[in-house]
């Protein structure tokens, strides 16, 4: 044995011998215990440590979240599926129109129609262990504790999906300690009440996902994908599921959008994001590699839909008018609901203005649909026409006040256009133009602007209630001439637009040519009755106190006036036999679970029977057929039974024409926002806008002509006759009458059938002098006299007063009254001297004189000198003073009303060889 394994076993021996030695055994048991009794206390004061901070944890936690009441299912329900929701808006027969105007778009989508790329794609970058924690991960709790608490420049985050629900739907975005221990027991709370599926649905609908192509504000995955990709959420690929996943973290950031709808310049962050979300569901197993390689290649930016325009973009006065009008629907809907009427609901002040709030937010965040009446065919085409027509009449200086600055400043007014389409039976409004240019004027023309409605009210405050009221009848004769209608002015009024006057007319024709002494002399007969409250029954809404017994009234100068819908459908009242139907733009209104929760029904108003809107209709179609709106029809590219009325209002100002038939109803009018004259060189104010009526009714035809032409006309009720009568006084003819062939016939009432017998008309005998008819004398010779009639002097005062003195404008300027005197005022006395001679010349055989300077010569007598003198022509004033004649000698002498002759005039002699 070598010496250094004997140096080895003798240190082994004496290790052993220590080791064994009871004196270092008994110090090795000391040390043991006393380093096992550490070791215990020190076990004991972690455990305690631990428990203390954990209760004291616990104890911070419960102090956070006591005052946090304990939520029931049905609350928390109501409140995870409680978000906003945009409300959709239709054209007729469901043609879909866009969304409402809203801050947030959002559409609802269950999970079952969200593509799996989708869902996979948000749960591997938002929560990879939604489906295996209970509403919270602990360890990502005390991570983002630990680093919030250390002001770690990594945030990393610790909230799963069920927390962002929450923090979304229940609570605010605030930074605190308490509002994440609520969140998190209230996350808790709601893993217990819903399964994942529930939540993760929730969460898709709820989550920001930054900016629409539109520009507008989007949440919820399926207004993303439409947005976005212009695509419904089922049909997503991977990278666009990829790219709308990636959103929610930095929505705004990652958007590819402008809030102005273009495509960002620099789309890199979007880019990065969505390649990260790729990388987490190949990390998670949601995708292979294949799919991943593809996906990160694939070139997402041209899957980008280009700008789209919004809805209000598109149709900006429309959807305006859907809101307002879809609001006031629901007011009834939201007050009915509260055991509220409508007439309740609508006297209250507070209590209108308390529903409309709440029926303001109702309808953007409830996503309803909201269907209208409008064609949208017909309303595209009718803003093409509009825009495209020429003869507007020309802009005009205005000064204005700019509303920034307060200084004075001039622009160039154009002329605006209001006009609405109806269907009469129904009362839906199929269709408006509410203006020539939103971006210049918001205001809606057809809906909104209320201005006077000039001659278009005499049907509807005159004609038609003096007929209802038994005053009037289409054949009622009416005087049209200088009269003081108005005591309280100083000066002879109403006047015609042209200044001149037309006699003794019918209703009918007064109607007809739109003469306004006719239509307010037959007002002051009914005025007492209050007709105004007639227009009440038809829509009328802006009625002023002055309106009801102000005479002007009835040529449509009002206080405030009346919008082109309310004029519209005033005129279909009598389309529809005397029922007022209210025009309406809303059909229904459908919340999001297909509930219809408003119907628009049709509720008629009595207004004039029958027989007085057929009779007004007949007269409103010879405005059409011959008077103020004739040039109409050769406009017009189809045939209907077309009755209607035109209008001007004060100083030309405004500009109106409505028509109905027996489908539709369409009115329009023209004048500038700052009330100016409408006239101007070249087309006649009324003639554009009446040629814009036909161009815009044109354009509808040809999209509904079953609708725009009816082949039926409107029918004729029973209780209406036709009946001759006296065009002098409206009475039963008179023999005198039928003999001046005066005699007209008409449509009447069955009621209001004339009785008496007329006594306008006195036989007499008259002298024509110069343009003048004056009752002969007994003296004078009855050649050159003519039978006719006189107008009785008592009918005179019956029809135009005592103080009426202009007697020759009562006889209408017409072939047919040629043999009617105004009065036996028309006399002539003689002046006691024979009249002038005359100076006769002779040129191929015709003799010829002048007349002479005497005021009331009557005629002329030929003579002819051959062995006895014989009067051989009397040739009456006013006609040609010329007489052929033969070989012979020749005189001629003037005669006066009492009979008087003049001296012979110079003889002339007629020669067969020569002229003289």
């Amino acid at each position: 044995m070598n010496k250094k394994w004997r140096k080895w076993l003798e240190q082994a021996k004496s290790a052993i011998g220590l080791i064994t030695n009871k004196k270092t055994v008994k110090g090795a048991r000391i040390t043991y215990q006393v380093l096992w009794n550490l070791f215990l206390l020190l076990l004991t004061v972690v455990i305690l440590g631990g428990a203390f901070v954990v209760g004291a944890g616990a104890g911070y936690f419960a102090s956070l979240v006591k005052d946090e009441p304990v939520r029931s299912y049905d609350s928390m329900k109501k409140d995870i599926y409680n978000y906003t929701e945009t409300s959709e808006l239709y054209f007729s027969n469901n043609v879909y129109l866009g969304k409402l105007k809203s801050d947030l778009e959002r559409e609802e989508v269950k999970i079952d129609q969200v593509s799996d790329y989708l869902i996979n794609a948000v749960i591997a970058t938002e929560d990879e262990y939604f489906y295996r924690h209970n509403g919270v991960v602990p360890k990502a709790v005390f991570r983002a504790l630990y680093q919030e608490v250390t002001n770690s420049p990594v945030q990393s985050g610790g909230s799963t999906l069920t927390q962002q629900l929450i923090k979304n739907q229940i609570l605010t975005n605030e930074v605190s300690f308490q509002r994440k221990a609520i969140e998190i027991l209230l996350a808790l709370r709601l893993e217990k009440f819903f399964d994942k599926k529930e939540i993760l649905e929730a969460y898709l609908n709820v989550a920001a996902f930054g900016r629409n192509s539109s520009g507008r504000n989007i949440a919820g995955v399926q207004a993303a994908a439409k947005g976005i990709f212009g695509k419904d959420v089922s049909e997503l690929t991977l990278p666009q599921a990829a790219f709308i996943a990636g959103l929610p973290q930095s929505p705004f950031g990652y958007t590819p959008f402008t809030n102005k709808g273009d495509l960002k310049s620099n789309l890199k962050p979007g880019l990065t994001r969505m390649k990260t979300v790729l990388n987490r569901m190949y990390a998670s197993g949601y995708i292979n590699q294949k799919e991943y390689q593809e996906a990160l290649q694939y070139d997402i930016t041209k899957d980008f839909i280009v700008p789209q325009p919004s809805s209000t973009d598109k149709y900006p006065w429309l959807t305006v008018e859907i809101e307002k009008r879809a609001i006031d629907a629901l007011i009834t809907v939201l007050a009915k609901k509260d055991g509220i009427s409508e007439q309740d609901v609508r006297k209250n002040e507070n209590l209108y203005y308390k529903y409309k709030a709440m029926a303001r937010n109702d309808l953007r965040q409830n996503g309803y649909q909201i269907h209208t009446t409008i064609d949208k065919e017909i309303f595209d085409v009718m803003q093409q026409v509009k825009d495209q027509y020429k003869h507007y009449g020309p802009d005009k200086l205005q000064e204005k006040i700019d509303p920034e600055t307060g200084e004075k400043m001039n622009v160039m007014e154009p002329v605006e256009v209001g006009a609405t389409l109806i269907e009469n039976k129904t009362g839906k409004i199929i269709s408006f133009v509410a203006g020539r240019d939103h971006n210049r004027q918001e205001l809606n023309h057809a809906t909104s602007s209320i201005r006077p409605n000039g001659s278009t009210m005499k049907p509807l405050l005159v004609y038609a209630p003096a007929i209802e009221l038994g005053i009037a009848s289409p054949g009622t004769v009416l005087p049209d001439v200088q009269l003081r209608l108005d005591r309280s002015r100083s000066t002879p009024w109403p006047y015609n637009y042209d200044r001149r006057y037309r006699g003794l007319v019918s209703a009918r024709d007064a109607l007809a040519k739109s003469y306004n002494v006719p239509a307010v002399k037959l007002y002051t007969q009914i005025i007492e009755q209050q007709p105004a409250k007639y227009l009440e029954k038809m829509g009328f809404t802006s009625l002023k106190k002055p309106d009801y017994t102000n005479l002007s009234t009835a040529l449509g100068a009002m206080e405030a006036g009346v919008t082109v819908e309310e004029n519209t459908n005033a005129f279909s009242t009598f389309a529809n036999g005397g029922k007022f139907i209210d025009a309406y733009l809303i059909e229904k209104i459908v919340d999001k679970n297909g509930k219809t929760i408003y119907q628009h029904q049709v509720k008629p108003v009595d207004v004039f029977k029958p027989q007085t809107a057929y009779l007004t209709i007949d007269m409103m179609r010879d405005v059409i057929q011959n008077g103020t709106a004739a040039g109409v029809k050769s406009k017009l590219a189809f045939k209907a039974d077309w009755a209607g009325k035109t209008g001007t209002g004060n100083d030309f100002h405004d500009s109106w024409f409505v028509a109905t038939n027996p489908n539709v109803t369409f009115g329009i009018w023209t004048g500038y926002d700052t009330p100016k004259s409408l006239k101007s060189s070249g087309m006649a104010y009324n003639q554009r806008t009446n040629n814009l009526w036909a161009a815009l009714i044109n354009a509808a035809y040809k999209i509904r002509p079953d609708l725009i032409a009816p082949k039926e006309s409107f029918e004729m009720p029973e209780g209406i006759v036709k009946r001759n009568y006296c065009a002098v006084s409206g009475l039963l003819p008179s023999e005198a009458c039928s003999k001046a062939g005066l005699v007209e016939s008409d449509y009447f009432h069955v009621n209001a059938v004339p009785t008496k017998v007329d006594d306008s008309l006195i036989e007499g005998k008259f002298v024509t002098i110069g343009d003048k008819k004056y009752l002969a004398m007994d003296s004078t010779p009855d050649e050159f006299v003519q039978a006719g009639v006189i107008l009785n002097p008592d009918f005179i005062e019956r029809m135009v007063g005592k103080d009426f003195n202009q007697m020759n404008q009562l006889i209408p300027n017409t072939d047919k009254w040629e043999k009617v005197l105004p009065s036996s005022a028309n006399k002539m006395s003689d002046n006691g001297k024979k009249p002038d001679s005359v100076i006769v010349s002779v040129a191929n055989n015709t003799l010829k004189w002048t007349a002479v300077s005497d005021k009331d010569v009557v005629g002329y007598r030929v003579y002819q000198v051959s062995e006895s003198v014989n009067k051989i022509a009397s040739i009456k004033s006013g006609e040609s003073l010329s007489y052929q004649a033969g070989n012979g000698i020749y005189y001629v002498t003037a005669v006066d009303i009492a009979g008087n002759e003049s001296a012979p005039s110079n003889y002339v002699e007629i020669r067969a060889e020569n002229d003289t």
